[in-house]
């Protein structure tokens, strides 16, 4: 599995998605998930720089992660706290880790990450291996559209296209950013995922759906919601 974190785009990655950092933005998502945990320990899959992670630690969760990128974790580790984290560099779908936790979780779209079926559906599978019987997966990701094209971001810097294949449920987020005078472009695989698809996953998986929002302040999810929030528990 490639990694297209590394490098560049780790260096910058946390400048690049500064409005994820936004308090207004991940306050919600830590108290949501800290509220799961209850005392812990939790499991990030993709934990990346440690956006979310690390208010978990400081709230005095035991927090573990796995993830691909060597570079984005070594960003984690510049970040007060960041060395406290136990991180195990590999592919999330598969990699064992530890011990078994009180809550598993996936944000930001990282799921897609994974670009084919089977390998998602490893991702259930490798989520409820970890989890105590009670314990909860929680998966942040957008709700795919029917557009083949769509414009998601557009600045003077910074130029976001979605190329979306329905029949291979393909999606490729293609990037243009301004560096300097010339412009970058970074584009990278994604496999866009129905909520009903991940249900039948979490089925699959021996977990059940406990409960689904279209954010993290529990907001009513709708067939008008452009992403959900959805808990599955492991049954006991």
């Amino acid at each position: 599995m490639p990694d297209y974190f590394a490098g560049r785009v780790a260096e910058r990655y946390d400048e690049t998605s500064g409005e994820m950092f936004d308090p207004a933005v991940l306050g919600p998502a830590v108290e949501f998930l800290a509220g799961l945990a209850a005392e812990g320990p939790v499991l990030e899959l993709g934990i990346g720089t440690g956006r979310v992670a690390l208010p978990l630690a400081e709230r005095g969760l035991h927090v573990a992660g796995i993830d691909l990128s060597a570079d984005m974790v070594a960003r984690l580790r510049e970040k007060p706290g960041g060395d406290a984290i136990e991180v195990t560099i590999g592919d999330f779908s598969q990699t064992a880790v530890e011990g078994t936790f009180s809550l598993v979780y996936v944000v930001w779209n990282t799921i897609n990450n994974l670009v084919t079926q089977d390998a998602q559906v490893a991702c259930f599978e490798n989520a409820a291996a970890h989890l105590t019987p009670g314990g909860c997966f929680v998966v942040e990701v957008g709700v795919p559209w029917h557009a083949p094209l769509e414009v998601f971001a557009l600045t003077d810097t910074h130029v976001g296209i979605d190329e979306y294949d329905a029949d291979t449920q393909r999606l490729v987020s293609h990037h243009f950013r301004l560096d300097g005078d010339h412009w970058e472009r970074l584009s990278i695989p994604f496999r866009a995922v129905s909520p009903a698809e991940l249900d039948l996953m979490a089925r699959i998986a021996g977990m059940t759906l406990r409960e689904r929002w279209a954010g993290w302040k529990r907001e009513e999810f709708t067939s008008e919601s452009p992403k959900h929030v959805s808990v599955w528990e492991k049954s006991g």
